[in-house]
Order: structure tokens, then sequence, then C-alpha cells
């Protein structure tokens, strides 16, 4: 059957209930996605949308109202007409497998695509794992069709070249690359094996959207190898934390190595919740794992100078408030300002060089979400801050998670990555956390930091999430 879903959900669904489908999904994109750097976005895929559901072109600008926010309170009718449809009995799942099928036809997964689908799952009441489960067979179909293809055209070129097909159109070799046949020269494979054949072989469906989906490599970010020399960074490459293909991937990023449990890359990761492709970022071990030295020196050498400051602080948070270190404590920094400093340029360094990464969409034409702490949420904030400054990034990141971050926490800079990430971002903070406050003792007194308290900025796809009570070690 046809892996889209397209002609039986066009010819089951009544007409009222297809414009129901394509009414909320305008609305939700005027919502979900109103600055104007999406706008082209919006239109195209909401006209896109019309047309796959052979509505007539006539409710375009009724579409175009819902976009630029009018009908929002049509939402619950739109939502009533649709549950009413004696196809969606069952649920709306099929709304969603359609939905899904639309956004990937074309090769290109956008993040904003995906954004839309999750919200538009929950006002259908379709869980989460539905959505999981279907982007999952969706690629297993796709790569059979890709299979499928290969084999075709592996069987055709075995039969021309069998019968002295070697060349065509004046001496071209019909070249085998990596699996896949070189494109005939159009000029002489029409002439020679009629219009037909050569459009036969040069239909690649399955093929193509793969390979415009997952990368021409297909080995997703694991293949990916840095040149030589990228500025001062030394080391950047990706270790898969899950096996097998996803439509969208999740790239964790670790922010300090020390010894014992979270002396690798992967451990802080193990816990992640199982759903896409999942990639940990491996860079500057060397510097990371000096870092993480210094700071068990650090906390080693805390010990006695709590001690000796009990009577002032009865606590160490109360440390905190305090706007005149200890002098003791200033004491036993020096062994930590060095390569603390130096971490803080290369994880910038890094997060301009990952923009770049996806930015060349290395990952192939898929949603990426990023999750980073301590440094590591440094670099994803380097990272957007880069890709916002370019236009045409928007629709690679859907969602961000950034815990205990050592960076700014102005409002300017916050709303310049909101342009580039299609879903949330969150920041997840602690007040007591007393390390990071510390190291950040040259600079906290004119910025505020992300990692210690909230950002106060009115925009709905920032959260903060408050984690003092349940982070009773510093991240740091």
């Amino acid at each position: 059957g046809n892996i889209y879903h397209r002609r039986g959900l066009r010819e089951q669904l009544a007409e009222q209930s297809r414009f129901a489908y394509a009414a909320l999904c305008g609305v939700s994109l005027g919502q979900l996605f109103t600055g104007p750097e999406n706008s082209v976005f919006r239109e195209q895929y909401l006209q896109g949308l019309v047309r796959w559901l052979d509505l007539d072109e006539s409710v375009m600008p009724v579409m175009g109202a819902f976009l630029s926010g009018l009908g929002f309170e049509g939402c619950d009718t739109f939502l009533s007409i649709l549950q009413a449809d004696p196809l969606l009995a069952a649920g709306a799942t099929p709304i969603i497998q359609s939905l899904v099928s639309f956004s990937v036809k074309d090769g290109q997964y956008d993040a904003r695509a995906r954004v839309l689908i999750r919200h538009v799952s929950c006002l259908l009441r379709v869980c989460p794992q539905q959505l999981e489960e279907f982007e999952g067979t969706l690629v297993e179909k796709l790569e059979e069709s890709s299979r499928r293809q290969r084999k075709e055209r592996g069987r055709k070129l075995r039969r021309y070249l069998l019968i002295g097909l070697a060349t065509v159109g004046g001496g071209t070799v019909i070249g085998v690359t990596g699996g896949l046949a070189a494109p005939l020269v159009a000029a002489g494979a029409s002439a020679v094996l009629g219009a037909g054949g050569a459009a036969a072989l040069g239909s690649a469906t399955g093929i193509a959207i793969m390979a415009s989906l997952f990368g021409a490599a297909g080995a997703g970010l694991t293949g990916y190898k840095m040149n030589k020399c990228v500025g001062a960074i030394e080391e950047f490459e990706f270790l898969p934390l899950r096996s097998g293909k996803h439509l969208h991937l999740t790239i964790a990023v670790t922010g300090w190595l020390c010894s014992g449990k979270y002396s690798s890359f992967q451990a802080p990761w193990c816990s992640l919740g199982e759903c896409g492709e999942q990639y940990c970022l491996v860079w500057e071990s060397r510097f990371l794992r000096d870092l993480g030295s210094a700071m068990a020196s650090l906390l080693d050498g805390l010990v006695s100078i709590v001690a000796q400051e009990a009577l002032k602080y009865t606590v160490l948070s109360g440390i905190v408030a305090a706007l005149t270190w200890p002098a003791s404590l200033l004491a036993a920094a020096s062994v930590i300002d060095n390569p603390w400093c130096v971490c803080l340029n290369r994880s910038a360094e890094v997060g301009k060089h990952l923009a770049q990464v996806l930015r060349s969409r290395q990952q192939g034409k898929r949603p990426v979400s990023l999750i980073g702490f301590s440094l590591g949420a440094r670099v994803i904030y380097y990272c957007l801050q880069e890709l916002a400054n370019d236009k045409g990034s928007e629709g690679v990141v859907e969602d961000v998670v950034l815990l205990g971050a050592p960076v700014e926490g102005s409002e300017k800079a916050w709303e310049r990555m909101t342009r580039v990430v299609a879903g949330k971002i969150v920041n997840g903070y602690s007040r007591g956390d007393w390390l990071l406050g510390f190291l950040y003792r040259s600079s906290s007194a004119q910025l505020s930091v992300a990692g210690l308290q909230p950002i106060n900025i009115q925009d709905r796809r920032i959260i903060n999430v408050d984690l003092s009570s349940v982070v009773s070690q510093s991240l740091y």
C-alpha cells in the first residue's frame, strides 16, 4: 500500500472534516510560529496541506486568516467536526499519521512541522507514544521501498550491461557508486533505453527521501569527522547512545568529566528517555578532565574551609548570599581558575562548530533536540546564538534543555535563541548552586547567570524550572 495514506484519507474523510483538519493546522501554525522568519514556512506548509487534502483552492483566503491569528475560537468546532467523522471513531491517530507522512514526503522533516504535529496530537488526544511508533514504522517502510528500488535498479543495470550496453551517450560509462547507480546521462539514456526506461531508472522516491532525511552517507552523525583543523578545537565527534534510525534525534552534551562513575561522556545520559536517535557529543576531553580534577581538589579543600567559616556561615548556601567571598576560599580558587577559563572559551568554540554541523545538515534533514548540563549547556547556548546569526537556520532545532548553564541570562540573548528553536527552551536552574556562583564570581555582579535564576522573558517557548530542591549537589 501507499506509505503516505494519502488516497485513503482523502477519499474516506468527509470534505468538512478535511477542511476542519486543515483549519486546525492553520490556527495552530498561526499560534506556534508568530515571527516573520517563519512566515514562508507557515504559508507553504498550509498551502501544500490544502492541496494534499484535495481541498478547493478557494479555501486559501480563509486559511490565510487562520495563519494571521484569527479563528482561534473556532478550534473546538474543528475538533468536534473531526471527532464526529466515522473514520476517526476509534481515535484521531489517522490524522497524525497523515500529517507525519505529508511532512516528510519531500525528504525534509522540518522541526517546526514536528512541533505542529505534537501540538495537534495533544489537541486530538493522540498520545506521544503513538507518534513515536508511527515515525518508526514510516522509517521501516521507507527503507523497504528504498531497498526494493535499489534491487530493481541493479537488475535493470545488469540486464543492460549484459546486452553490451556498457556505454551510453557518446561513450559515458554507466557507473555504480556506493551501491547507487549513477544517473544515466540523459541525452543518451532515453534514446537507447526509450523514455520509459530512463524514467524508471530515475524514479527514486524511497531512495531520494531516505538520502535526504538521513544524509547521503546514511550513517547519521556517527560518520561525522571533524576536519583536521577547526580553530582551536582538538576533539569533536559523536557517539551513538542508542542504535537505529529515527525521524528525529537528540544530541546530549556533557559538561565536565571526573573520575569514577562520570568518567565518560555517555555516563550522565544513561537515564535519558528512549525516544528517537540519540548521540552524545565528545569534545575537548583533555580540558574537561582537568576541570573535573580541579573541582575535586577544590571540593576537598572546602571541607576544612567550611569548618573554619562555620561560625560565620551556618550553611554552605549562605556563601551564595555573601557578596564578599571568604579569603580562604579565594585562596583555594587558584586551582580551578585556569581550567575553568580554558573550558569557558573552548565550549563557546565547540558550540559554534556544532552550529555549522547542524546547518550543513550532517544529520540529514531531520529535527534535532539538544540537552546539556554545565559547560555542555554553554556549548548549546553558543550553538543557538550562532544559528541565530544566519537566516534560514529555522526548522533545524526542535527542543532545547539547558541545566545549570554558565551563560548570561539577559532577555536580549535568550530572545535571539527563540528564533531558531521551534519548540521549547527549558532553563533548569538552582539558586543554591554556590559553586556556579563562585566560578562566575567575576562577572556575576554585572550579569545574571541562567543556571542560578529564571530567565525573565515573556515568551511561551521559554520554560524556567527551579531545580533547587532536587539538586542536592552542584552539577559542577
